[in-house]
């Protein structure tokens, strides 16, 4: 199985429809950053947010950053999405697991907290990245894309972000959905959506029980015809390299390289995005400080 993101409009052109299984992606990120349930659900609900802001808003090449800075334990969560469904994402603190709400599900909003911003940065390839930046409404995440969509892109959408997490705390089912409403759209056709989406389960559960991205689409829009415009592929996909680590380590002044030589005989690069491991040896490390001279 692939992870699969879903587009589609209404065949009125009042709402864009998107739909996405990340199980995988979100799998992915868990056994990179080895994150406990709290952890785990905060991430991943992040990347799935990221996910469809950036397959809704971006065009080819260009990529966005989501930073969430809350007040709770896990602390900050940085994700990159690209329009093409590339997503790689870290957070602050991976081991949190802090006591179950009431109704059984994961408590995000203790783990993220309520205090704190939520912000964008997209890189439009223009000369200065464009920002918006909101404070956290929820904590629970999707209401907090949601709150971003409508006062920084000023598309009123609904948002849904779900990470199923299970006892042994691997990913059982993540994934999100993203209703956005354009121009033509009246005050009884969203309301149609709004009592649709009170009677659909939590999306992990639907995916849990098997169903497929366009059957989860006619739960949300049940009553609304639809047109299905794309599949696309979504996959953890992380660009750091040897070669990009080197670069970064030529910044730093001949002193600290050599310190590196003197006191570690090498140095360890980590990605803090995927936990890649790069090793440079002293003789690698005294190259760097050649091409300084």
């Amino acid at each position: 199985m692939t992870d699969t993101l879903t587009k589609a409009i209404s065949k009125d052109g009042k709402f864009r429809v998107y739909v996405v299984n990340a199980t995988e992606t979100i799998q992915e990120a868990q056994k990179r950053h080895d994150t406990w349930r709290n952890s785990s659900a905060a991430l991943g609900r992040t990347m799935i947010g990221s996910i469809l802001v950036a397959t809704s808003t971006l065009k080819e090449d260009e990529v966005l950053t989501t930073r969430i800075q809350g007040d709770g334990p896990v602390g900050s969560i940085v994700v990159d999405a690209t329009a093409q469904g590339n997503v790689k994402g870290y957070i602050s603190n991976p081991h949190v697991s802090l006591k179950a709400r009431a109704d059984g599900h994961i408590d995000v909003k203790a783990a993220v907290g309520t205090q704190g911003t939520l912000s964008i940065t997209k890189d439009l390839h223009l000369k200065a990245p464009f920002t918006g930046q909101v404070p956290l409404v929820s904590g629970e995440i999707g209401m907090d894309f949601a709150y971003y969509m409508a006062k920084s892109e000023q598309i009123p959408s609904a948002i849904g972000v779900s990470v199923f997490v299970t006892p042994n705390e691997e990913v059982g089912a993540a994934g999100g959905f993203l209703v956005q409403t354009l121009p033509g759209a009246t005050d009884e056709d969203i309301s149609k959506i709004e009592a649709n989406l009170k009677l659909v389960p939590n999306l992990s559960t639907l995916l849990n029980e098997g169903l497929s991205n366009k059957e989860v689409m006619e739960k949300i829009m049940h009553g609304i015809e639809m047109k299905y415009l794309q599949d696309m592929p979504v996959q953890f996909k992380c660009d750091c390299s040897k070669e990009r680590f080197s670069k970064s380590l030529a910044t730093l002044s001949k002193a600290e390289l050599q310190a590196m030589i003197d006191e570690d005989h090498g140095a360890e690069a980590v990605c803090k995005f995927c936990s890649n491991k790069y090793q440079f040896s002293e003789t690698e490390l005294k190259e760097i400080i050649a091409e300084k001279n």
